[in-house]
């Protein structure tokens, strides 16, 4: 029997292992077979590297991957958006799959907090059939009901995957805690989901921006995506220091919205005291459990401030990552640069570590590429 490789997390804190399971063979009706071609490494992945986040073991991870259809299951004949989908199509996938039928699909309209939800690359186990359940493999088996797209033409995989959950996840978030036109912006991080927060917050129609974050390299990629002010957190190290340098470029008292794309529990206090009264503060970054803070409430209190948070994403907010890529060239450019190390599947660990070390900008696998290639 044919045999499809993965990278496998068996152990937290642990190296990836590479192992090998059978070929799913024919899809099932609903579902399909998809030859991964590109897979991100995001910051999630990181945290659950690190055990921050109850997943199942062992686990292929990757939730954000696009590659092109090998098989098509009975019954599969459209895409998302209505589009006919044909064996050899670029795809991509929402990374999750809810019920449509508990409280909070049917009820709430809050299909993130689905009391079933699935998502691939974290809830599956490696050793329950189907097995290929994550990106970080040569290929995966979608699930019916899957919510999958057809990739546009003119929207490379590098600009897609380079954008990854982060742009997806930030545009959740600018839904649930919407700017007015001209808003004053601070994104605490400048990672993957803090640049992709720039950007959405620019195309919102953000007035200034300021970025927060760090190393140089990572900076530099947030001017490029519209932060107009930029603080690194390895000069400016104390926190009484950057709250002085937002309120000279925001005016004094301070940030109509907070955004924090950190992933350090940290962070939240310092954010918080960036907001103006009546302003709002964001909390995008804290996915996994990172740990607790010390935290005094009077603060949201006396400053009348809004405190959102804001969950993964939602098939509809993919389609619209897609048609902002796909409109703007500029921006898949930005995106598609943002990738500064590539890896084989072979490689997997050292790219999860790579991505770790916040050594450059995006971190990808290429599950069916070469190692050395």
């Amino acid at each position: 029997m044919k045999q499809v490789k993965a990278a496998v997390l068996e152990a937290f804190e642990k190296p990836l292992a590479i192992r090998e399971f059978p070929d799913p063979g024919d899809p099932g009706p609903g579902e399909a077979l998809v030859s991964i071609e590109i897979a991100g490494i995001c910051g999630t992945d990181v945290h659950l590297w690190l055990g921050q986040l109850a997943i199942p073991l062992p686990n292929i991870m990757g939730h954000e991957s696009a590659g092109r259809i090998e098989r098509l299951g009975p019954g599969l004949l459209k895409d998302w958006r209505g589009e006919t989908l044909r064996v050899g199509d670029r795809v991509t996938w929402a990374s999750s799959i809810s019920c449509g039928e508990c409280y909070y699909c049917r009820v709430k309209k809050q299909a993130t907090r689905c009391l079933t939800r699935k998502a691939y690359g974290i809830s599956y186990c490696s050793t329950d059939a189907p097995h290929l359940r994550g990106g970080y493999a040569e290929k995966i088996l979608l699930r019916a009901n899957t919510a999958i797209f057809r990739i546009p033409d003119s929207v490379p995989g590098e600009a897609l995957i380079g954008a990854g959950c982060a742009l997806t996840t930030a545009i959740h978030a600018s839904e649930r805690a919407p700017l007015e036109w001209g808003d004053t912006v601070v994104v605490q991080g400048t990672g993957p989901v803090g640049l992709a927060a720039i950007a959405v917050a620019k195309a919102a129609g953000a007035g200034k921006i300021v970025a927060i974050g760090g190393p140089p390299h990572r900076l530099e990629l947030a001017r490029g995506f519209g932060a107009e002010v930029c603080i690194d957190i390895a000069q400016v190290t104390d926190v009484e220091s950057r709250r002085r340098l937002v309120h000279e470029a925001v005016g004094p008292y301070g940030a109509d919205q907070v955004i924090e794309c950190v992933g350090y529990p940290l962070a939240v206090n310092e954010g918080i005291l960036l907001c103006r009264d009546g302003g709002q503060f964001v909390v995008l970054g804290q996915y996994a459990d990172a740990g607790n803070i010390d935290f005094n409430p009077h603060t949201i209190t006396r400053k009348q401030l809004r405190v959102i948070g804001s969950w993964g994403f939602e098939p509809r907010h993919v389609d619209r990552a897609i048609r902002l890529l796909e409109r703007d060239a500029t921006l898949r450019e930005k995106f598609a640069a943002g990738i500064t190390h590539s890896f084989s599947l072979a490689q997997a660990d050292q790219a999860l570590q790579t991505a770790r070390s916040l050594a450059g900008g995006k971190t990808v696998i290429r599950p069916n590429q070469v190692a050395g290639a």
